[in-house]
């Protein structure tokens, strides 16, 4: 089967992706193009998998870039091909051609940016922590210090879960609304005591206030479509032993 990439004209003309799970070569509850080297998965697999990407990309391997994600609003800026072990960050930007810039989730926000006037490009995993702890904002301000222009970078939400299906408790409205009180928009009564939080809609909202020039979500759940896409929530729902990660990606 062949690769599968979601792409937006909005980042046009520069090489980007979100990749399904599609085309890969992993099997059973990873079944596809699982990416993520911190899975179960065996390793020679998702080596596969990501040597499919870079091929697709047009970089090798080692110019496959990306950090160690841990739910944060630190950026890293890279410069080169990584060696050793990885930055731990949520994001990362750079100016040099030719470095494959690559997110991985599984319900999360994978979010690619550019400014392609400028020729700096940018990805962030923003799941809830990251996008209300700032990590979109801080993409944006670590391009600036490459030369780009927030007003004319675009951004692209890949896809993530939709709020049909992220149900969540009355204490993580109660964090949305500790920092701003306006949030409560983007929460929608659920069952009993439970709401449905619009994590994209957020995202959206937390770009658009940054300033930036043109933003939009792919509008692809990745909790509703197991065909397409790994879910960490439909996994835990299932009682899965494991779950596979999605990759997106962005280069100059």
């Amino acid at each position: 089967m062949t690769l599968e990439i979601l792409t937006s004209d909005l980042l046009a003309p520069l090489h980007h992706g979100f990749f399904t799970r599609r085309g890969g070569a992993s099997s059973g509850v990873f079944h596809g193009l699982n990416c993520g080297t911190g899975s179960s998965d065996q390793s020679e697999i998702v080596a596969i998998n990501r040597q499919r990407v870079a091929d697709a990309m047009q970089v090798t391997p080692a110019h496959l870039t990306g950090v160690h994600q841990y739910h944060s609003a630190d950026v890293h800026i890279a410069v080169a091909p990584l060696t050793g072990e990885r930055p731990r960050a949520d994001a990362l930007v750079t100016a040099t051609p030719g470095l494959a810039l690559s997110i991985l989730t599984a319900d999360c926000q994978p979010v690619l940016f550019a400014d392609a006037e400028a020729g700096v490009v940018g990805a962030a995993h923003a799941g809830w922590q990251g996008a209300l702890g700032g990590v979109l904002e801080a993409t944006l301000e670590a391009m600036e210090t490459l030369g780009a222009s927030r007003a004319n970078t675009h951004a692209v939400i890949g896809p993530c879960i939709s709020q049909s299906a992220y149900e969540v408790g009355p204490e993580f409205l109660d964090r949305f609304l500790a920092q701003d009180a306006d949030n409560h928009r983007f929460f929608a009564q659920g069952t009993g005591d439970r709401l449905l939080f619009d994590l994209p809609g957020y995202g959206l909202h937390r770009l658009h206030s940054a300033g930036i020039g043109q933003a939009e979500w792919t509008r692809h759940c990745t909790y509703s479509d197991p065909d397409r896409f790994y879910s960490y929530r439909r996994t835990t729902h299932a009682k899965e032993a494991d779950y596979g990660r999605l990759i997106s990606c962005i280069r100059l």
